[in-house]
């Protein structure tokens, strides 16, 4: 069945499209023009598109199956008549590609309607019930996931774009097609960006390089992850691109006789052992050449490596004897071996890798793998798409793409807002890995920098919670210990143990750190909505408004920030989620637009508002955190940085780290004063430089005690000739005053020789 229309011709009917309950096209696509007045008469380009789609889709789709496609196909014309991309191109050309890609992934008839349908909701109001009505709920549901949503109002680009992500990613954790789909159509995309601007080009290559390329390369789809990486490397430095390509063509024709003479030698070899083999010579990406330089220091004449062969062989058996083969003819380079058969990456790919000393002295890089493992190392997740519900059917790929795409549901069910949801879900797209162990031999992959808390939380997240302390290869190890491959990690937990915001400094994982965020949101709920009532009162009052808020006022500030009730909009506030003085200005701009509710002029000092410091008596809980850098105690000058899920983190006046913070986010700083009747010590560290002699220690301990202060930690280091120690205590005091007392009664000690206190 042919999904070209009985006349042939992509014939275009200015608006013909705009009917009473639908509008005309909005062009909202950047990419697009639309010109009714003088549209093309034909497209044969197109007709030619649909003909190549054709043959792609009757290989393997059944005739019924071809017949609801020509239908959506139909209805997709329709809907884009009148529209023509940058390029010049009718904008069905679009939908056509995208669909074509699709079918070389041998996706099935409900994923090919999609991508042929996919932004006729976006650009033509097309609504959802009639894409349910027309073609069916999957159909439709996995359009809906592929549009964005413009007709919500954001408070940024930068937000706008967060939910598109969080949608689309939801939508693909409950379908894979879904991003099947959106990759295949930012491929064809990136592959027309030429026609953009060179602002857009720029935006778009790199929102490709930080999403859409690590998510290619999580689901296994390589050879979508390197073109999606050497498109977008070409529009983001172009002239880096252009001057390495012409490196990289000049040396093919310098190593064409030494590529040639190791595909030979490697053939016979192999053929000589009674291996049947397919080898093949490949040239490294242009990117991945310019990531070696980048991050290796190198010249591209230092690069040896920029051919590798690829061997694929009938059996796993001989996947190994391929290797003791080569290590015959070659000798292998130290350290430069890679079983990712034994223990597959995270996207389920298998090779066996291994660097040689080829002729010349040249490194030669070898792949080795079976058909099979070549088919998902080039298709990935797209190799064996379709989801099942029994999960003993599922192969191992499907396992870890399926587990992956279900923490991404976790992440959601704890995540705030689509900004951050769209930052931990980055950060679980490191393609880089370490493979550690459980005590019971199970592999866990982890990324590239990893903790021991990283490891706790993907075990289990009550597990993270717990933590308190672990042992790697059955030695004990602090939380935030890096791991390394082939570690063995036990974790440690108590009942009693609950996550601290310092955790979220350590941590790498998204789980780890939408679990952590989720737990400090809700258990301090307290005590960051009373910090949160704490500062909007004090901003508002710092503007001349009263912070007792008439009803209707309140009920108008929930609607337009979304907020559940005034508790939830303190609680916001308090860990750092929204900025009371944003939140205070927007409620003078609503007072003032009302004209019932007068506002006097503003107080102001040199022009600006001047905002009364927020009184903090160290009993707030987690919603106060004392800075570990400078370690502030009372009678120190302070401020203090509003730190996102983290409540207010106190800084002293003159220290150096709040200083250099201040400079790269200066909104974020308010002013802060101590309270009077503070019944609690503050920790403060000190440093003493004494004599090398017996008791030294002793009496200064002593000493520390008889001033009523106590000893939590105690460190010593040698001095530079070995006459004398340094004595490190961190000690907790009453205040500056307590300090000062305590530091003048170490002085007299006999042996010591200076003390001062110590900041980081």
């Amino acid at each position: 069945m042919n999904l070209i229309p009985a006349d042939s011709t992509l014939s275009v009917a200015p608006n013909s499209r705009a009917t009473p309950d639908r509008p005309a096209a909005k062009n909202s696509d950047p990419a697009l023009k639309h010109d009714p007045s003088n549209p093309p008469a034909a497209y044969p380009a197109g007709v030619a598109s649909v003909t190549l789609l054709n043959n792609k889709l009757t290989e393997y789709l059944t005739p019924s199956e071809m017949k609801k496609v020509k239908e959506a196909y139909r209805f997709s014309d329709e809907m884009h008549l009148g529209q023509i991309r940058k390029s010049g191109e009718p904008y069905i050309s679009h939908p056509i590609a995208v669909a074509e890609i699709c079918a070389d992934w041998k996706l099935d008839a409900q994923a090919i309607m999609a991508a042929l349908l996919h932004d006729v909701m976006e650009d033509q109001d097309v609504k959802k019930e009639e894409l349910i009505e027309r073609f069916g709920a999957p159909v439709a549901t996995l359009v809906d996931g592929l549009s964005k949503l413009d007709k919500i109002e954001f408070q940024s680009q930068i937000e706008a774009q967060a939910e598109n992500f969080r949608k689309m990613l939801l939508a693909m954790a409950r379908d894979v097609r879904v991003i099947l789909v959106k990759l295949a159509d930012r491929l064809h995309n990136m592959r027309t960006l030429g026609f953009m601007s060179p602002d857009k080009k720029r935006r778009i290559a790199r929102e490709t390089m930080e999403v859409y390329v690590p998510i290619a390369h999580r689901l296994g789809l390589n050879n979508i992850y390197r073109e999606l990486q050497d498109l977008a490397f070409s529009h983001l430095y172009p002239v880096r691109y252009k001057t390495l390509s012409k490196a990289v063509k000049a040396a093919r024709g310098n190593r064409r006789e030494v590529v040639s003479k190791i595909l030979d030698s490697v053939k016979n070899t192999l053929a000589a052992t009674g291996i049947q083999a397919q080898v093949y010579g490949r040239e490294k990406t242009l990117y991945g050449i310019y990531r070696k330089m980048r991050n290796k220091h190198l010249s591209f004449s230092q690069v040896l490596d920029v051919y590798g062969f690829r061997i694929v062989v009938d059996s796993f058996a001989n996947c190994y004897v391929a290797l003791g083969t080569l290590h015959a003819l070659y000798k292998p380079m130290p350290g430069k071996f890679k079983d990712y058969i034994a223990i597959p990456k995270l996207n389920g790919y298998q090779s066996l890798h291994t660097t040689l000393i080829g002729p010349y002295g040249t490194p030669v890089e070898f792949q080795i793998r079976t058909t099979e493992m070549h088919r998902v190392a080039e298709a990935g997740v797209a190799a064996h798409w379709l989801y099942k519900d029994d999960d003993a059917s599922l192969t191992d790929l499907q396992q870890r793409t399926h587990a992956w795409l279900q923490s991404l549901l976790d992440i959601q069910k704890q995540t705030g807002d689509s900004a951050e949801f769209l930052e931990h879900v980055k950060v679980d797209l490191f393609p880089d890995s370490v493979y550690v162990f459980t005590p019971k031999s199970k592999i866990i992959a982890l990324p590239r920098g990893a903790t021991v808390l990283d490891f706790a939380y993907t075990i289990h997240t009550d597990i993270g919670d717990q933590a308190i302390a672990a042992r790697v290869n059955h030695e004990h190890a602090a939380l935030r210990a890096e791991l390394r491959n082939g570690d063995i990690v036990e974790i440690v937990t108590a009942p009693a143990s609950r996550p601290s915001p310092n955790w979220l400094t350590f941590v790498r994982t998204g789980k780890a750190r939408s679990a952590i965020r989720h737990h400090l949101r809700t258990i301090n709920l307290a005590e960051s909505t009373e910090l949160g009532r704490r500062l909007l009162a004090q901003a508002l009052s710092a503007i001349d408004i009263d912070p007792l808020l008439p009803e209707g006022l309140v009920e108008k500030l929930l609607n337009e920030s979304s907020a559940k009730s005034l508790d939830e909009l303190y609680a916001d506030i308090g860990v750092g989620k929204r900025m009371a003085t944003l939140v205070a200005r927007h409620i003078r701009g609503m007072m003032e637009s009302d004209i019932n509710s007068p506002l006097p002029p503003l107080v102001t000092e040199n022009g600006n508002s001047k905002l009364d410091p927020v009184t903090i008596y160290g009993n707030e809980g987690s919603a106060v955190q004392l800075a570990q850098c400078c370690l502030p105690i009372p009678g120190d000058g302070i401020i203090g940085q509003l730190k996102r899920d983290q409540g207010i983190t106190v800084h002293s006046t003159d220290c150096e780290t709040a200083k250099r913070q201040q400079t790269k986010e200066p909104d974020r700083w308010i002013e802060l004063a101590w309270g009077a009747d503070l019944s609690r010590r503050f920790d403060c560290r000190i440093k003493i430089l004494v004599d090398n002699e017996k008791g030294v220690l002793a009496r200064v301990a002593a000493e520390i005690g008889e001033s009523d202060a106590n000893i939590t930690y105690v460190g010593m280091d040698d001095d530079r000739d070995h006459l004398m120690k340094q004595l490190r205590f961190t000690i907790q005091v009453e205040d500056r005053i307590h300090l000062a007392r305590l530091m003048r009664n170490v002085r007299r000690i006999p042996g010591v020789a200076r003390i001062l206190r110590e900041r980081a």
